[in-house]
């Protein structure tokens, strides 16, 4: 979500010494101010704040009368925008341990290294975001303008016991992964709530049992991405432009200029993937590039936004608004090619694109009919055939072929372009992913689960 909150006032609380936090969440913007997780408010000189700092830092404070109850900031800095994490706070201000009253985990494991760590004094029970009459905020806080840029999912507010994080996640005997437990044993208090996101006609539905209320202030959009199947989005990381470039969970991409390129965050050296982007003009490229695919541009401008060539990639450019298209290789000696389509592509248009790493094969369409009579399932008719040398992890591209401002929304399977959902909800032969169009058989979307089995 972004520029979204989730609010409530607080009843009468269970117990106010002890309440854990849990939520699973995945960043997409990395920005350079306060981004609220959670917050709670009774005014400027009572609140509880869960956030991240300029730095990137989780801070965590509880002030009452204008003075520290508790305060807690991280040494760790949290900037992966590819994968989720998963926050427990506890608290509990009757332990006898100082260090035991306030305690921060990450993805199951307790953090140890703080810059600034003060302790709850024993059995504090002025904690603001329990309090009778506080404003309980997620996403945001209650002046807002400090939103979070994420995705959110399983988020647990216990009033009145101090619960581990094994009670919320468990590592997967399969994968290893450290994974939600969708269905938690816990006693939710009078204020507690348990908000899965799952339902698509009450995204704020409160699942705890408690039944209580929230109001939401901005559009909260359902996504596929889970902590279990993360799906593929682009890297703000490696972004040309960097995070501002990037809007929508990392799945639109705009630039004013060509100098500069995006990647997906998954990618893989084997096995047959899809995937679909809506471009907005007649100047999208569409293709793969290197896991050591550079930014770095070159003294002769007209070759700029190939990058460092070899490490490249391979993409189709619709350079006319017709039927002839540029294939450019990015090997030793960068080659480009006219390839003629009796199908050309323009504003609005979406593009498919298949790859079959193993082979070498890359087929691309628009509106659902593939290039040249392609047949991505039968193996025939591809736009372009490549080398997959070392092998060196091959990743989805997002380019441009002009100077102009424009975006591209792309859809890994999260069913969105932009905030449009597609028409047609189609799933790979995995029941993973939301696609405009069917996906080749044999082919599979990219996603975390997918690319264990066959990337």
């Amino acid at each position: 979500m972004a520029s979204t909150r989730i609010y409530r006032t607080a009843g009468t609380p269970t117990l106010n010494t002890k309440h854990t936090i849990s939520m699973w969440f995945k960043r997409t913007k990395l920005t350079y101010g306060d981004c609220f997780l959670m917050d709670g408010w009774q005014d400027a000189n009572n609140r509880f704040k869960l956030a991240f700092d300029a730095s990137d830092r989780l801070e965590c404070y509880n002030t009452h009368g204008g003075s520290y109850k508790f305060n807690v900031v991280t040494n760790r800095r949290f900037r992966d925008t590819a994968a989720f994490y998963h926050l427990v706070i506890r608290i509990d201000t009757t332990q006898a341990s100082a260090s035991d009253r306030v305690r921060v985990y990450v993805n199951g494991t307790e953090e140890e290294s703080f810059s600034t760590y003060t302790d709850a004094t024993q059995d504090d029970a002025n904690n603001v975001v329990n309090e009778s009459g506080a404003t309980i905020s997620i996403g945001d806080y209650q002046g807002g303008g400090n939103a979070f840029e994420g995705l959110m999912t399983h988020v647990h507010f216990i009033d009145g016991t101090s619960y581990a994080p094994t009670t919320f996640g468990e590592t997967d005997s399969t994968s290893g992964i450290w994974v939600p437990k969708t269905a938690p044993s816990v006693t939710y208090g009078n204020n507690g709530f348990f908000l899965k996101f799952e339902n698509s006609g009450n995204l704020d539905l409160d699942s705890s049992g408690n039944n209580l209320t929230f109001t939401t202030s901005g559009t909260l959009t359902q996504n596929v991405d889970t902590p279990s199947n993360v799906f593929a989005t682009l890297n703000g990381i490696n972004a040309g432009g960097g995070t501002t470039a990037l809007s929508n969970g990392n799945l639109s991409y705009t630039r004013t200029d060509y100098n500069h390129n995006a990647r997906s965050t998954l990618g893989f050296t084997k096995g047959k993937w899809y995937w679909e982007q809506k471009q907005s003009d007649n100047s999208t490229r569409i293709g793969l590039i290197t896991s050591g695919f550079t930014n770095n541009l070159d003294t002769d401008s007209t070759d700029a936004y190939y990058g460092t060539y070899a490490n490249g990639g391979v993409y189709l450019t619709n350079s006319t608004n017709g039927t002839s298209w540029q294939i450019t290789n990015n090997d030793t000696s960068r080659s480009v090619t006219t390839y003629s389509s009796a199908i050309g592509a323009s504003a609005g248009d979406i593009l498919m694109g298949a790859v079959d790493a193993d082979a070498g094969k890359l087929w691309f369409g628009v509106n659902g009919t593939w290039m040249n009579s392609g047949n991505p399932a039968g193996g025939t008719n591809n736009q372009i055939t490549f080398t997959n040398g070392s092998p060196d992890e091959l990743q989805v591209y997002a380019g441009f072929g002009t100077s102009s401002s424009r975006t591209v929304n792309f859809n890994f399977g999260s069913g969105f372009f932009g905030t449009t959902a597609v028409a047609s909800a189609n799933a790979d032969a995995n029941g993973f992913g939301a696609f405009e169009y069917a996906v080749p058989s044999g082919f599979y979307s990219i996603c975390t689960k997918n690319i264990k089995e066959f990337g």
